[in-house]
């Protein structure tokens, strides 16, 4: 054993080193660092890729419970002629500014209860249900989209933040509740070919809660996308006090899909929870036994065409989904329940070694649904996935396997392939007991089939696919990751660079941090223009 193994025996998964997750960045490198190249970048491949992720779990002498409530960590790595360098920096959220400056945590996250702040009372507390999105952390360490010209961090709360990304600095805090009827929206939006960004977000009305979806033309009003957001269609909530949680939804040529699963926030817990300062994850209900429900909505008018329901599954992501032969075909990583959501408390993960349930709680599969949208049956050729029609008139869809691995993180051919027939995805693994949990995948959803990149102690985040100029074929370029390693070698970090056909190395930039650097969850990739 050499000095950067760690003894795993007696570890029931000891292939899995949690700590990638777990660590705190003390250091911030502000100006962009070089790094040691193995391989040769592809000269055509100039750019910058975003990454956003868990930052640091420490505030003073205390430590954030949830993976969710960590800091968010801004990481850049510029491509440029054959070489990439590296930058990472702390978004400068309200809650990020006011826990550092009390050296504790004073702001409750997801999972996490703050201390009692001598400065907010419970009738401010009570003042933020009126203002949706600022009664809870601005802490948006999911993800990071453009809009336009700029780049804004995202998580659930309506509360984003523009930032530099050049610098990473955070430029401005935005309430997109301010622009357009939501109280919260989706960490996922989507950016179409024109520039357009559609987003889900729930909205109170007057009838009810209502999904309701957003429109951010490019276009229009000079470019100012927010002043210009505005609602294109509405979703009645199923059960009116307790809304589905959403990370995402999906959008073809002609329709829009809102897959409404049984993981419910309870509106009189949300209440209750924003007075008496508790975190948001105790407003969670899973209802087993009822149905997760496809919504699919016309684009050209905003109403809901039809509906279609499967037995019970948690997700966070889709894959992809679109229209063919009139059916709607849906692929989404799915999960018996939301126990992974558990899984990510830091007290779970740090004791996952002893928790012979871990893995089975963590287990997902990447499903194929498909929705027929005339009549009862799936009528898709070599398609596996049924409907059938119960009593009543309510149409059963059970979906068909698409690879026998955990797909999580999945990432298309975006700017050609959103919303259309594809045939691949790229995924990080979800099984925490394989012989390399860190192992990039490729999927072929129309052969059933896959590919993998592993290497032992090395933790890739979420694939991003980059086509070469003047692709034809759909898998024709790159996919790039951020690496991290585990066991003792924290204070490094790296971008990968694979062919995307083989998935074999092209190359790869690793750079010496002098701090540790965790792993990211969610990014975006900015060509030189």
């Amino acid at each position: 054993m050499n000095n950067n193994e760690v003894d795993t025996k007696g570890y029931l998964y000891p292939n899995c080193d949690s700590s990638v997750w777990l660590r705190s960045c003390e250091e911030e490198i502000i100006q962009p660092m070089q790094g040691v190249q193995k391989g040769e970048i592809p000269p055509w491949l100039n750019g910058t890729l975003l990454r956003n992720g868990p930052g640091s779990l420490k505030v003073g002498d205390m430590e954030f419970k949830h993976l969710f409530d960590s800091s968010a960590l801004l990481h850049r790595f510029e491509i440029a002629n054959g070489f990439a360098t590296y930058q990472c920096r702390f978004l400068q959220s309200k809650s990020y500014k006011k826990n550092h400056a009390a050296q504790r945590i004073v702001v409750t996250e997801f999972g996490t209860e703050s201390v009692p702040d001598p400065c907010h009372s419970i009738f401010d507390r009570f003042s933020a249900i009126f203002k949706p999105g600022e009664g809870y952390s601005d802490n948006a360490m999911i993800s990071v989209y453009p809009f336009g010209d700029e780049i804004y961090t995202f998580t659930e709360s309506p509360i984003i933040h523009k930032i530099d990304p050049i610098t990473l600095e955070t430029q401005k805090r935005l309430n997109v509740s301010e622009h357009v009827s939501i109280v919260n929206h989706t960490s996922h939006p989507h950016v179409m070919k024109n520039g357009d960004v559609y987003n889900l977000g729930l909205a109170i009305t007057k009838k009810g809660p209502m999904y309701n979806i957003i429109r951010f033309p490019r276009n229009e009003n000079n470019g100012n996308m927010f002043e210009s957001a505005h609602r294109v269609a509405s979703v009645p909530v199923r059960w009116p006090l307790h809304p589905g949680y959403m990370h995402t939804f999906g959008i073809t040529e002609n329709y829009y899909i809102v897959v409404e699963q049984p993981l419910s926030v309870s509106v009189y817990k949300l209440l209750k929870t924003q007075l008496s300062n508790k975190p948001m994850m105790g407003c969670f209900k899973w209802y087993k036994n009822q149905d997760t429900i496809f919504h699919i909505v016309k684009r050209s008018n905003g109403k809901v065409l039809q509906t279609f329901h499967s037995e019970a599954f948690f997700y966070l992501h889709i894959i992809n989904q679109y229209e063919k032969d009139k059916h709607i075909v849906v692929d989404i990583c799915c999960y018996k329940d939301p126990a992974m959501l558990e899984c990510m408390y830091v007290d779970s993960m740090k004791t996952m070694q002893n928790n012979p349930e871990y893995a089975s709680m963590f287990r997902g599969r990447p499903m194929r649904f498909v929705l027929p949208l005339q009549g009862e049956k799936v009528t898709l050729e070599a398609s596996e996935a049924k409907a059938y029609t119960l009593p009543g008139g309510k149409i059963m869809v059970t979906p068909e396997l698409l690879a026998t691995i955990g797909c999580e993180t999945p990432r298309i051919n975006y700017d050609k392939y959103l919303g259309r027939p594809y045939q691949y995805f790229y995924a990080i693994s979800s099984d925490v007991d394989a012989e390399n949990p860190g192992t990039l995948i490729k999927v072929d959803a129309v052969n059933k089939n896959k590919m993998t990149w592993s290497e032992k102690n090395c933790y890739p985040s979420e694939p991003i696919f980059i086509p070469r100029p003047n692709a034809v074929d759909e898998d024709d370029g790159v996919v790039v990751a951020a690496l991290v390693w585990g066991q003792n070698r924290s204070h490094e970090v790296g971008l990968l660079v694979l062919d995307a056909k083989s998935l074999k190395e092209v190359a790869r930039t690793t750079f010496v941090t002098p701090s540790p650097v965790p792993k990211c969850l969610h990014g975006w990739f900015l060509p030189s223009t």
